[in-house]
């Protein structure tokens, strides 16, 4: 008898991590500009709690991965939507037109991956790393197929891995919400005459626990950015530009950085996605290539090698295309480009389309060669919104008026295309997953539908909370509470070239100065690979350039740390289950102070504080000391806990 696959109870189960993973994604991501991968947490998860149902299977356990994978990939959408608060055009996210795009977008990002599934899974050799990992947790924690079995306990010290790491950063989060403790330390100094530039530790667990999977490599690079942007550049543009009368030396170090230094990050970002896309351009294509001769292939009758038949793909995406005319109709008709919605709309569905099918290409190709997490996702949304915008301006001849408009119209349409991206990027990951342990390829693709569905109706509330408790770097944040708002590093870059491709108003000697320091590090990171030494990526540096500190310090911490455990367990017992340990636990960190960011915007909102929970005035003495003193401590006894584990396995 065949294993139960497509389970309802599999459904809830991946529908209700899915909206866990979601609001945590979606804050990680608005904060530092990364998301986590939350397949093998979800594998995790989903395995200590279907062992206690006695016919689950790890078919099953592989569905609730697959529809949890979505909260994963389609929250990195905040790298996109955000940007229309940032532009001033809304002041929150509706919900149906929000929940729309997510929809759309992941489902084409879906259907456009089934005809790729032969030639870039079933015959290829692409290594698909997360994909592969996912399936060895389902492997070891369920046996054969059709076990459910944990005779070794790794899915239960899996989910209390998780558990531990959530309740750690959770607590710390909380206790520097009462205000007893500092999250984060700031300040800035003078150097030399005329210079001066500063510093911001944020004491975050969870940005230590992205640290932790991201590795030394990112990690690395990120500190690269952060030396050339604190300890270069900002003294350098400092001393050239002095502050002025009545300005202090925090007020101008801070204008610095934020209107030049950023964009030096933003140059460095734009050509390393360049590089790293015309890097991969030759693979894609072959890829491609290889798609179209096994789409001639016969299909057989093996469950394990059917997919989504190709009436009801078309169905699907005549159904999303009619849903994307819907939206660009509608958004174009209510602004002053009224006159021009029949147009924007015959430019929006075919570049959607197009598009859309093209980066799930080319997204799909990466996941598989390098992990989803590492895929340059953000590079594919730059490039979208250059050549969105550029296309309207061409189409449209925007005079003065109706410029914001457009711009805001470029980002409502990237946004479906970047929503198509982030579930392509990860769809054929789940698929290898699926391919090596029997699964059924069909039931994976509605599986990541109803992710999609899920992950879609939750995005919109979170950002909505987020947006009213803490707003947006660069957004207008009226009616704000809090006082530090979110970075959203990627949509505010993305705002910032929509807005310079439409308006001519970028900053376009930093981005020169930036796209230099990219052609450097590009040229570095070569030399290192070909000397086999620790690879130093250029858009993980051009990402540390570009965001604050706060929001990188803890990240370089935990790749460290990262490192020095994983080569520590490399003696022990079993040092790959170590290591599957440490992952789990880096997961638990984030998703703990990321729900309760969560938690907190709505307590903020709720009662219309600031510091909802506050036991003590901001100015307590003991807090700088406490802050320090705590996260070092939970990391001291979080490691401690993961060696002593890993020493008896």
């Amino acid at each position: 008898m065949k294993p139960k696959e497509l389970t309802l109870r599999g459904l809830i189960l991946g529908v209700l991590i899915t909206t866990l993973f979601t609001a945590a994604n979606v804050y990680l991501g608005l904060k530092v500009g990364l998301t986590f991968a939350s397949s093998i947490p979800a594998a995790v998860i989903s395995m200590a709690v279907l062992s206690a149902v006695k016919d689950s299977s790890i078919l099953e356990n592989n569905i609730v991965q697959t529809v949890a994978s979505a909260a994963g990939t389609l929250s990195a959408i905040i790298f996109v939507l955000p940007g229309l608060v940032i532009v001033g055009w809304w002041t929150g996210f509706p919900f149906w037109e929000s929940f729309l795009i997510c929809l759309s977008g992941g489902t084409l990002g879906v259907l456009f991956t089934i005809p790729l599934r032969r030639a870039l899974v079933t015959t290829s050799d692409l290594p698909y790393p997360e994909g592969v990992a996912a399936a060895e947790v389902l492997k070891v924690g369920s046996g054969t197929r059709g076990e459910t079995k944990d005779e070794t306990g790794e899915a239960r010290e899996g989910l209390v891995a998780v558990i531990l790491g959530a309740i750690a950063s959770a607590g710390l989060a909380i206790i520097t919400a009462t205000q007893i403790a500092l999250g984060e330390l700031s300040g800035y100094f003078p150097v030399g005459a005329s210079a001066s530039t500063g510093y911001d530790f944020a004491w975050s667990l969870a940005l230590l626990g992205a640290g932790h999977l991201v590795g030394l490599s990112v990690g690395m690079a990120m500190l690269t950015g952060l030396i050339i942007s604190w300890a270069i550049a900002v003294p350098i543009l400092t001393s050239m530009t002095p502050a002025a009368a009545g300005v202090s030396l925090a007020a101008n170090t801070a204008h610095i950085w934020s209107t030049q230094v950023r964009f030096i990050g933003a140059g460095a970002i734009g050509i390393s996605a360049i590089y790293t896309l015309a890097r991969l351009a030759k693979p894609v294509l072959a890829g491609l290539v290889s798609t179209l001769a096994a789409s001639k292939a016969t299909t057989t009758g093996d469950d394990s090698d059917r997919d989504l038949s190709p009436a009801w793909i078309l169905l699907i995406a005549a159904l999303c295309a009619v849903i994307t005319g819907y939206l660009a109709y509608t958004f174009a008709h209510s602004t002053v480009l009224a006159g021009h919605a029949v147009v924007l709309t015959i430019f929006a569905i075919p570049f959607v389309i197009v598009a859309g099918f093209i980066i799930a290409g080319i997204c799909g190709y990466m996941a598989g060669l390098i992990g989803a997490s590492n895929s340059p996702i953000s590079g594919v949304g730059i490039l979208s919104i250059v050549l969105c915008a550029s296309i309207l301006v061409a189409v449209i001849h925007p005079a003065a008026p109706s410029q914001a408009a457009l711009v805001a119209f470029s980002l409502f349409i990237t946004a479906i295309v970047f929503a198509c991206a982030t579930i392509s990027n990860d769809n054929l990951q789940d698929l290898k997953t699926g391919q090596l342990v029997g699964a059924s390829p069909m039931r994976q693709q509605i599986a990541l539908i109803v992710g999609v569905a899920a992950g879609a109706s939750v995005i919109p509330f979170v950002l909505n909370l987020l947006a009213k408790a803490y707003g947006f770097a660069g957004a207008a944040n009226v009616g704000v509470l809090a006082p530090n708002p979110l970075p959203a590093p990627q949509a505010t870059l993305i705002s910032a070239l929509a807005k310079g491709v439409i308006g001519g108003n970028l900053n376009w000697t930093m981005i020169g100065v930036g796209a230099l320091v990219g052609v450097a590090l590009i040229v570095l990171d070569e030399t290192l690979g070909v000397m086999h030494k620790l690879r130093i990526p250029p858009l993980a540096v051009g990402i540390g350039i570009y965001l604050p500190m706060s929001a990188t310090f803890a990240v370089v911490i935990g790749a460290i740390l990262s490192w020095w455990y994983d080569r520590r367990v490399r003696t022990m017992p079993d040092p790959q289950r170590a290591e599957r340990l440490g992952t789990l636990v880096a997961s638990g960190l984030i998703v703990g102070e990321s729900v309760w960011g969560v938690i907190n915007a709505g307590l903020i909102v709720g009662l219309s504080k600031d510091a909802p929970i506050a036991l003590v005035p901001a100015a307590f003495a003991a807090a700088p000391w406490l802050g320090v003193i705590l996260f070092v401590a939970i990391i001291v006894w979080l490691y401690g806990w993961m060696l002593k584990r890993a020493a008896k396995m």
